[in-house]
């Protein structure tokens, strides 16, 4: 079943429900800051474990204390849909335990 975009202005309204997270070009992204290179490996690991129940997958950076997610649908073409929002929406909920900023 295919995805549809959403509109420019359907992605600023829910961005601001989401702290930290922003549109850059066709893609919704966050970065994170960690107390330590192992704290943002296991980030990563809680991230890709919530990208698989999903079926749906960003690109991860991983720095020595940062990661940074960058997530949009290719099945839509490469645009932001309402999948995108929810891996967003799971992940700010779950990087408070991991204390990331």
């Amino acid at each position: 079943m295919a995805v549809a975009p959403l509109s420019r202005e359907e992605i600023e309204d829910r961005l601001g429900k989401l702290p930290g997270w922003s549109l850059d070009g066709d893609r919704l992204t966050r970065s994170y800051r960690l107390a330590s290179h192992l704290a943002a490996t296991a980030l990563v690991v809680h991230v890709a474990q919530v990208q698989e129940e999903l079926n749906h997958h960003s690109d991860l950076a991983l720095g020595y204390d940062t990661v940074t997610v960058s997530v949009h649908t290719h099945s839509a073409g490469g645009a932001v849909t309402e999948k995108d929002f929810e891996l967003a929406e799971r992940i700010a909920a779950l990087a408070p335990a991991h204390h990331a900023e």
